[in-house]
């Protein structure tokens, strides 16, 4: 997925840049990592899309399947009529007729199910993915501003003790 590449881009960066002598810090390039959280911010609606795109499958698979059941229970229906010319036949018949729509709304309840397992699995898979780069993405983005923070400081505080030698 690009967004993990980035990702790894800019953790390679932290790693890679020059260490502030003594010191745990880094420097960076600040236009560097600016380009690359803007190319993860322009990626995110992606996995957005992909969530809504999850959404609307599970709605057409449930309309499916509802259609499906009904088609079945028609069909049941077709059957019943024309079965009932004699009396042996039509008590068959409703025998028959509500053992096809129970077991009908039995398959309607199964399919239903298990299209509402399936997509709540792909919604749940899809939320913990976007979660878990928000997490990383804010870390990183924390981590590198941080560092460049820390730098900073550390350079001004010795230009100031460089100035009061001088003095």
């Amino acid at each position: 997925m690009e967004i993990f590449t980035l990702l790894e881009t800019l953790e390679d960066i932290i790693e890679k840049s020059k260490k502030v002598p003594f010191t745990d810090k880094a420097i960076v390039n600040k236009e560097e990592i600016n380009k690359i959280i803007e190319d993860i911010r322009i990626k995110m609606p992606d996995e957005l899309k992909q969530a809504k795109w999850i959404k609307e499958e599970r709605q057409r698979i449930l309309l499916e399947a509802q259609k499906e059941a009904e088609d079945v229970v028609k069909e049941a229906e077709s059957r019943i009529i024309s079965m009932i010319d004699e009396h042996e036949i039509t008590r068959k018949a409703y025998d028959q007729k509500n053992e096809i729509i129970e077991t009908a709304n039995e398959m309607s309840r199964e399919i239903t199910n298990g299209t509402k397992e399936y997509a709540d699995n792909l919604l749940q898979e899809t939320e913990k993915l976007i979660a878990e780069t928000t997490q990383k993405l804010e870390k990183n983005m924390a981590d590198a501003l941080n560092l460049m923070h820390i730098s900073m400081e550390d350079i001004l505080k010795t230009l100031q003790n460089s100035r009061k030698e001088l003095k």
